[in-house]
């Protein structure tokens, strides 16, 4: 961690990345689903977020703000993360809007009402 976020201190790198920035992601993400967007919105969400983030690590945490593998990492994360969040949103809306036609498959999953799930 110390040659991918040189000289930023592992606190403020969970702050950043971990809390500020995953929430966004994640609020980024139910936000994209809810509005029934495809899942490729996230992606640009998700890189938006990361030069946020690279800003942030810059400006209050003297991080380097040009920094391609932070940035990669950062956005990777919002991605992952927003990815997740859009997922989990789109299952349950798919259970709420068609209820005659799906049910909970998991958190993440949706099944055809009728339909056997393999053991």
């Amino acid at each position: 961690m110390d040659k991918l976020y040189s000289g930023e201190s592992t606190l403020a790198v969970v702050l950043v990345t971990g809390i500020l920035g995953g929430g966004a992601a994640w609020l980024s993400g139910r936000a994209i689903a809810a509005a029934w967007r495809p899942l490729r919105q996230v992606v640009v969400a998700a890189l938006l977020l990361g030069a946020a983030a690279r800003f942030i690590h810059y400006a209050l945490f003297g991080g380097t703000l040009l920094s391609v593998a932070s940035y990669g990492t950062d956005a990777l994360i919002f991605l992952l993360v927003g990815a997740i969040a859009w997922r989990v949103t789109r299952a349950a809306q798919m259970v709420r809007q068609y209820p005659w036609l799906y049910v909970r498959n998991g958190p993440l999953g949706w099944r055809e009402i009728g339909q056997e799930t393999a053991p």
